[in-house]
């Protein structure tokens, strides 16, 4: 689902309405509907995808939980190894994993002993990158005691998937972030004005400059002699 589409012109305000209007009285349901309308928003792409999403999500808060439990050094790395291994280890597979193939096949090649290369058809998570670095930043500032682990899995949840900077950014540090969805928010007309007027703004650059510029500038690239 792409901002400047159709279906976010719809999707938004309903979210926006149930949001502020209907969840409001309850942070626990606040945050579960944000993080539904978060995956709905992910999964309106490819649905497969969002086990990814949620596997990378629960590693990292149950390291974080095992973080709080344990003062050894050599265990917290350990553990910190292990969120890793699985947000770097998901992120090169769909990302690198063909690259590497032909570089080795290449290699070999080069070397007078050829082999074909194993290419996978596999299609690259839309936003891998954003919540895999979003996750890691928050076990990492747990593992440096710059942030304290939280028991609340909903708004860790909602941290990682929150749909405004899931699939462009930016990435957001939990220390900046995790706190907002852990204290009860409040609606506010002036904000919610503002928040529109640069919403109506950024859709004013992409689609009216952005994208007459990029007609002129794909020529520039297409044939850069």
């Amino acid at each position: 689902m792409l901002f400047n589409s159709l279906e976010f012109a719809f999707f938004l305000p309903v979210v926006f309405a149930l949001y502020w209007f209907v969840t409001q009285r309850r942070l626990k349901i606040q945050n579960g509907f944000l993080i539904l309308a978060s995956y709905f928003f992910y999964g309106w792409w490819d649905w497969r995808f969002l086990s990814l999403i949620i596997f990378s999500s629960s590693v990292d808060y149950f390291v974080g939980m095992a973080m709080q439990r344990s003062e050894a050094k050599k265990k917290r790395k350990l553990l910190l190894w292990i969120s890793l291994l699985v947000n770097i280890g998901f992120l090169g597979f769909f990302k690198y994993f063909n690259f590497f193939a032909e570089s080795f096949a290449e290699a070999f090649t080069l070397l007078g002993s050829p082999i074909e290369a194993s290419r996978l058809n596999i299609i690259l998570p839309v936003g891998i990158s954003f919540y895999t670095f979003q996750t890691l930043s928050y076990t990492i500032d747990v593992y440096r005691r710059k942030l304290e682990p939280t028991r609340d899995m909903l708004s860790f949840f909602a941290y990682v998937s929150f749909f405004p900077q899931l699939v462009a950014g930016p990435i957001e540090r939990a220390t900046r972030l995790l706190p907002q969805f852990q204290r009860k928010r409040q609606f506010d007309y002036n904000q919610a004005v503002d928040g529109c007027k640069q919403i109506l703004w950024g859709l004013f650059k992409k689609m009216v400059i952005a994208d007459n510029c990029a007609t002129y500038v794909n020529l520039v690239f297409e044939d850069p002699g």
